[in-house]
């Protein structure tokens, strides 16, 4: 009989308390030093004072004898957002610094190509699903499964499929999926599978059901996507590192983007491997040992994680009450509240991730970032957080506020320009004065301005592109140099275009989280699954709408005006096709034929990404089952003993509780007379419900022998 699981050992992760901290409570731990200090004060005061000569030369330019209430107001507003892409511009200077001149924080192993290490401890390699195909999934498994295997490192390592579909029918694929890995793999004593009844929590609360059900039996865990990938070099590498590192509770790698094949897919990869490493760099050279957690392709001392990361829910009602939803910064914050280390390591390469194939994808999970950070803001007071615990939350914060800054930014300015164009400007006030008051802007200054603004906005790209052309190595992995020129100027013209819409819709969504509306937790479309044309108009037709009214109105003012607003104004016009394009495959693939917009794991793939694509394509030959999730578990035995096998045993019942989802399913059951009518009388949840209840099977297996037997 299959045993989709190993013997428990339960174990408390108590809920942290937010309130109330107790230093005693906290592990030693070492203060940061010299270098440390010289690092974050280089950081702070590059930024401050790039803002404060910005925001100066901002009053400068609007400064006549006295400012107006509405220059006043977009002083105000340039002055946090430039203070906000100064602060990137720096910590990726500080980025270039690291790459040219390492100084690693982190002691990493090295690991010669082809040879493996011998590790003491044990690690778990976690995979949360919900509702994804699992195909996908299942290839990534076993390419890495495979791949530690080759090394001779699986004794060290098991993999867990931490199920929290609540659709039927994948649920049952993720079922048969398991088995065939298994068959495939032999791999009975290393992979596991485990589908939890009620997705409580969300992903948080996957990943906590594990650690209190079989955290003990692991010294470690490395918390993957449902779209990670890591090569067994990768995997090892994590786990030595933690081993000689016994202060660090966390360590993150640095994902890269892999297998985009839409346009927009592919441009986010080239971003990632063209300017990421600067980025990651930057991230690293200044966090050190107070880092942050970006909730997949990590790896965390489990023990630590389970004294030290129990979230509450946090009380009042949504968007700031409730489950925490983006956990990882707050786990990685109570982390380093309890002593632990949290560090990124950049330098571990063979860490890879999808991105979404569309902007409406993208935006949709943007979507879902947005309210949760919009939650920090409630975390943000918790006692006894470290003071960049604090800074990782607020960035998170900012990052959406930035948004709905610039658009009133904007339109502040087009007031400012309204102004000037119908009301009169009073030359001579009611107090005495020998000159006149005349309205001047200084346009030298102005360009002067934007130029610097432009610089610093751009200035993580330019960096990253200088780096990429500077290695030899490089230009080949990305189509030689004129190729990787081309490709930074598609993306960034890309982007910018793209740019006012993700400004309306992060708006949107700060205002809607901030209203208490919950966007949910939809399942993302992966690889080639590409958004409809229907569905790209619908979501971008008020976009499109507004940037021909802005247009319009624009022209009508002035045509500087229009000048001044065309970047907004084209982008937001040209929604529908920019994002249609996006979304194309037949785009993507047609500039990848060109040589355009590749990246180094296209031109020559790891062996694990080729082995992943390869199981892949056979998997999907296979296709989904057509049929009624309940119909095949009534009609098909060998499915049924699968599925009731892997069912995990019922929860002892609390007094008084009622699972009323079962008491209407087992009803509605009841009043069926043939097996059609119950899959018609029964909704999507009672399915679910259904399939998790040996009663219920049992009676959907009479009403099929029933019609059987009626035969």
């Amino acid at each position: 009989m299959l045993t989709p699981l190993p013997p428990e050992t339960p174990a408390e992760m108590p809920a942290q308390p937010l309130w109330r901290w107790d230093k005693s409570a906290a592990r030693p731990s070492a203060p940061p030093g010299m270098r440390a200090l010289v690092r974050r004060s280089a950081l702070i005061s590059l930024t401050l004072i790039l803002a404060v000569w910005a925001s100066y030369g901002m009053y400068q330019v609007m400064s006549v004898n006295s400012l107006t209430s509405l220059q006043v107001l977009i002083l105000i507003l340039f002055v946090p957002n430039f203070t906000w892409i100064a602060f990137w511009f720096v910590s990726a200077i500080l980025g270039c610094i690291q790459l040219l001149r390492p100084q690693p924080v982190l002691r990493v192993p090295k690991l010669a190509p082809g040879t493996s290490m011998i590790l003491s401890k044990r690690t778990a390699l976690l995979v949360p699903t919900y509702n994804e195909p699992p195909h996908r999934i299942y290839a990534n498994v076993q390419a890495m499964y495979e791949a530690l295997q080759e090394m001779g490192a699986l004794r060290s390592f098991d993999f867990f499929i931490l199920s929290d579909t609540t659709d039927a029918a994948i649920w049952l694929e993720e079922e048969e999926g398991f088995r065939d890995l298994r068959a495939r793999t032999g791999g009975e004593a290393n992979l596991f599978y485990r589908h939890r009844p009620e997705n409580i929590a969300r992903k948080s609360g996957n990943i906590e059901d594990f650690c209190r059900r079989w955290g003990l039996n692991y010294d470690h865990m490395i918390v993957l996507d449902a779209d990670s990938l890591m090569t067994a070099e990768a995997i090892i590498r994590l786990a030595a590192t933690m081993e000689i590192h016994p202060e660090a509770g966390v360590i993150q790698s640095a994902p890269q983007l892999i297998n985009g094949g839409t346009l927009f897919a592919r441009l986010q990869q080239f971003a990632s491997h063209a300017y990421g490493p600067v980025v990651a760099a930057g991230l690293a050279y200044w966090h050190m040992g107070d880092g942050n957690y970006w909730g997949h392709n990590a790896i965390i001392r489990t023990r630590a994680f389970l004294e030290s990361a129990g979230l509450p829910a946090l009380p009042g009602r949504a968007p700031f009450g409730g489950h925490i939803l983006s956990h990882d910064f707050v786990e990685a914050a109570l982390m380093r509240r309890k002593g632990w280390k949290v560090y990124m390591a950049e330098e571990i390469g063979g860490s890879y991730e999808e991105s979404p194939p569309s902007l409406i994808d993208y935006a949709g999970r943007d979507r879902r970032w947005c309210q949760g950070n919009m939650q920090h803001m409630a975390v943000l007071p918790v006692r006894g957080l470290h003071w960049l615990s604090r800074m990782h939350l607020g960035l998170g914060i900012y990052g959406y506020l930035a948004s709905p800054i610039w658009l009133t930014f904007l339109l502040v300015g087009v007031l400012l320009t309204l102004q000037a164009f119908y009301i009169r400007p009073e030359y001579f006030t009611s107090e005495f004065q020998i000159f006149p008051a005349w309205p001047v802007i200084n346009p030298q200054l102005a360009a002067w301005l934007y130029g610097i603004t432009m610089a610093v906005l751009l200035g993580p790209k330019i960096l990253g592109a200088m780096l990429l052309m500077r290695r030899r190595a490089n230009p080949a992995g990305f189509g030689g140099r004129w190729r990787i020129l081309i490709g930074l100027f598609l993306e960034t013209l890309l982007s910018s275009l793209t740019a006012p819409v993700m400004m309306l819709i992060q708006t949107s969504a700060v205002f809607g989280s901030l209203a208490g509306r919950d966007i949910g937790w939809r399942t993302q479309r992966r690889g080639d699954d590409r958004a409809p044309l229907r569905e790209i108009i619908q979501r971008h037709s008020g976009h499109t709408f507004l940037g021909v009214a802005l247009g319009v109105s624009s022209y009508a003012v002035s045509p500087l005006l229009l000048a001044w607003m065309s970047p907004v104004v084209l982008g937001l016009v040209l929604a529908i096709p920019l994002s249609a394009m996006g979304a194309s495959y037949r785009y993507g693939q047609g500039l990848a034929r060109a040589g355009l917009l590749l990246t180094p794991e296209e031109s020559c793939p790891h062996p694990i990404i080729i082995r992943s694509r390869k199981i892949m394509e056979e998997l999907s030959l296979k296709g989904a089952p057509t049929d009624d999730p309940l119909k095949r578990i009534a009609t098909d035995a060998d499915l049924r003993a699968l599925h009731l096998a892997m069912l995990p045993a019922p929860r002892a019942r609390v007094k008084g509780e009622v699972n009323t989802d079962l008491v209407v399913a087992m009803a509605k059951l009841q009043q069926a007379d043939t097996l059609q009518e119950a899959i018609r009388f029964l909704s999507a949840r009672e399915k679910l419900t259904v399939l998790g209840s040996t009663e219920g099977i049992d009676r959907l297996v009479r009403l099929a022998q029933a019609r059987h037997a009626a035969q």
